[in-house]
């Protein structure tokens, strides 16, 4: 028997955080399993909350393709925190007979026949749910300490008549950096990156 070949799908919010920690732990899922890892596809300083998703869309290539029968993520999050992406991204995977497995509960969508498997359903749907919720907690609570430190009189942001050089705003945002040198739109990086309109903006100029 031919052995099954897979996605790997790997995500992080922030240039800071690394994947090799996902990688590592699904490449060991993949052999102990002796599935092929037909490719590794990383969203690296990627917010879950984007409506751009170039990870995802490069999944469903391979699936539409033929090329992967599985998708591993480490857990559903890992997939995003918007519902309509998420829900949208498996309905696709669904269609296309390709499963779905998350490393953090040790599920997939289709069982050994085939089939669905409906366990599954139900917990994606309940795990998607607490990921968009988590996201938007967290948010309230930064909006929450930014209220109060203003209440406090607290300068917020850059001290006034500060700068940041063109070449350490070149260094800092390579992300930025990397999907300008792509051609991709002002719009499409700021949905890509998570980061501001203007950051975007302010990296295009340092780099002219």
């Amino acid at each position: 028997m031919k052995p099954i070949p897979v996605a790997i799908l790997v995500r992080v919010s922030t240039q800071k955080q690394e994947t090799d920690r996902q990688k590592t732990e699904l490449e060991a899922v993949a052999s102990a399993k002796g599935w092929t890892v037909f490719e590794v596809i990383e969203e690296q300083g990627v917010s879950g909350s984007s409506k751009v998703r170039r990870g995802l869309d490069r999944v469903i290539e391979l699936a539409e393709a033929k090329k992967i029968r599985k998708v591993l993520v480490h857990e559903v999050s890992r997939i995003g925190r918007r519902n309509g992406v998420v829900h949208a991204f498996l309905d696709r995977l669904d269609d296309l007979g390709v499963s779905l497995y998350w490393h953090a509960q040790g599920i997939e969508t289709r069982l050994d026949n085939g089939k669905r498997n409906p366990a599954a359903g139900i917990m994606f749907s309940l795990l998607s749910e607490m990921a968009r919720a988590e996201k938007e907690t967290l948010v309230e609570r930064i909006n929450s300490g930014l209220a109060e430190a203003r209440r406090k009189g607290k300068t917020l942001g850059r001290p006034v008549g500060s700068t940041c050089e063109p070449k350490d705003l070149i260094v800092k945002h390579p992300d930025i950096v990397r999907q300008l040198r792509a051609g991709k739109s002002l719009r499409d990086i700021h949905a890509i990156t998570g980061k501001g309109l203007s950051t975007v903006k302010r990296v295009k100029k340092a780099m002219v």
